[in-house]
């Protein structure tokens, strides 16, 4: 189910914008609706593995299969899903062996995880451990999940793109240069990289 946008919202969003004008611009072209969450960590690990290296309408395609064959996406039904159906949905084999494998993890504690008291590299180092689960992933729970306030995934596509547009008229930047920008939205990091993908495609984003 989604949720609430964070209480930090406007707050960070008001300092970006005296912080960066490029930022401003973009804030002030897609002002609203703000980030929202699902609430549910184990949905949206699942959701990323369908969507990895595929484009969101194939993502889409194979998902609305697989909630229609498992009726609910909790770790028990899919960890007991047969693998076959999961094939006929359009997933590869190694996609299900990663679903199974956090359906697994959250069947053997993972679900009892007081995931808001950890620090953002904790996190990460928590869900990397998983099989199938890269650092892009683990920074997704923590900006659509947990709403952690300043992340920037630079291994984000889509927000690199963006800020090369924006920034640079679309040329390439090295990991230094966009670095440098980046450390300029420090502590809102989240917001920017939202208004980033917002940039781009202005239908808002939800994992």
């Amino acid at each position: 189910m989604q949720g609430l946008g964070p209480d930090y919202w406007e707050r960070g969003k008001k300092e970006l914008k005296q912080k960066d004008k490029n930022i401003e611009k973009i804030i002030n072209m897609y002002e609203f609706p703000s980030l929202t969450t699902r609430e549910n960590m184990f949905f949206t690990l699942i959701r990323s593995i369908v969507g990895q290296q595929i484009s969101v309408k194939a993502a889409d395609t194979i998902w609305d299969k697989i909630v229609k064959e498992a009726k609910e996406i909790q770790p028990r039904v899919i960890f007991s899903m047969d693998e076959s159906i999961m094939r006929e949905c359009g997933l590869s084999k190694r996609k299900v062996e990663y679903m199974k494998a956090v359906s697994e993890k959250w069947l053997n504690g993972y679900d009892k995880i007081n995931w808001h008291e950890l620090s953002d590299e904790a996190v990460i180092e928590r869900l990397v451990e998983i099989r199938g689960i890269g650092r892009w992933t683990a920074e997704m729970i923590l900006i659509f999940t947990l709403m952690r306030p300043d992340i920037f995934p630079m291994g984000d596509i889509g927000a690199i793109r963006a800020l090369e547009k924006i920034y640079n008229k679309g040329q390439k930047m090295d990991k230094q240069e966009i670095e440098k920008i980046v450390k300029k939205w420090i502590p809102w990091r989240t917001i920017a990289t939202w208004y980033l993908w917002r940039s781009i495609d202005p239908v808002p984003v939800q994992y």
